[in-house]
């Protein structure tokens, strides 16, 4: 189990990768969303917004009201952030659920694919 921290500093980690990856913040432009990650072991919630295909903002807890909820447990997502997990699988097997409209799904289907190169 990964305590909020963990999962607050990967996430700070995710953030700087995202915004310096060129081929991705083009992909993401003119998309602005709020994302909540729900850990399903802890109480710990997560949000992020992004403006314009820029994560903007992080910060603990569930703030706002979410355009994707994606849930797991705390130890994928301190991994998923770090880099040491490709979500890909987990999504597949339902370890990992994600919650909002379709194409909205498929923005962060490409985000994983494009930051967790193999």
């Amino acid at each position: 189990m990964a305590t909020a921290a963990e999962i607050e500093e990967a996430l700070q980690d995710y953030v700087q990768r995202c915004n310096a990856n060129e081929r991705l913040r083009k992909m993401l432009r003119n998309w602005t969303r709020v994302v909540h990650f729900r850990c399903t072991d802890t109480p710990d919630a997560f949000t992020m917004r992004i403006v314009d295909g820029e994560i903007v903002e992080t910060k603990t807890g569930a703030d706002g009201t979410p355009d994707l909820v994606i849930s797991a447990d705390s130890e994928d997502f301190a991994n998923m952030f770090w880099g040491d997990l490709n979500p890909a699988a987990k999504y597949a097997s339902g370890e990992i659920q994600v919650k909002g409209a379709q194409e909205d799904v498929f923005r962060v289907d490409a985000m994983a694919a494009l930051i967790w190169v193999d």
